[in-house]
């Protein structure tokens, strides 16, 4: 927080036992960002502090419209050169993530210039040498994790600490 506004994101976890191994490689791979494996539905986003009942309001509306889902995480992908990112890449869910992503940037709060067209993913390494991003983009080519996604949460940040979970948000109502 700084001043009056919050800084949010909002993200699906990734459920034990595949956040805690996915969380474990991004530090091996000497990527300092200690964020838990999670697939993002709104990016960092600085918003009024007094603004926050309305986005969860929203977020509450957007969560109850839509249905839980299955989301299948299988093998790897690379925005390289573009961006120095190694991800596991969504194999199945990709459409529910996309359409969540849609109806939560529709508020007006929350809508932001993108750099990128939205693209869910679970990142693994961010800006470290290529031979580390090599390394885990071949480690976990053969990686498999499917699960229901039934929630997704809106997490803050304080500039202070990391960031936090503030609320999820039910699927389905």
């Amino acid at each position: 927080m700084t001043g009056d506004t919050v800084q949010i994101g909002i993200a699906v976890d990734i459920p034990e036992p595949w956040g805690s191994e996915l969380t474990r490689r991004r530090l091996a791979a000497g990527d300092p960002n200690t964020v838990p494996a999670h697939v993002t539905l709104l990016g960092p986003t600085e918003i009024p502090g007094s603004a926050l009942p309305v986005v969860e309001r929203h977020l509450a509306r957007v969560a109850a419209a839509h249905l839980p889902f299955t989301l299948h995480l299988r093998g790897t992908g690379t925005f390289r050169p573009v961006t120095q990112v190694v991800f596991v890449a969504v194999a199945a869910g990709i459409s529910e993530c996309e359409l969540l992503a849609a109806a939560i940037n529709a508020a007006p709060q929350l809508r932001r210039e993108l750099r990128f067209p939205y693209h869910p993913h679970v990142t693994v390494a961010q800006d470290v040498a290529p031979e580390a991003l090599d390394r885990v983009y071949e480690d976990l080519a053969d990686f498999s994790a499917m699960f229901e996604v039934e929630c997704f949460t809106l997490f803050s940040h304080s500039g202070q600490t990391r960031w936090q979970p503030r609320r999820n948000f039910r699927l389905g109502g």
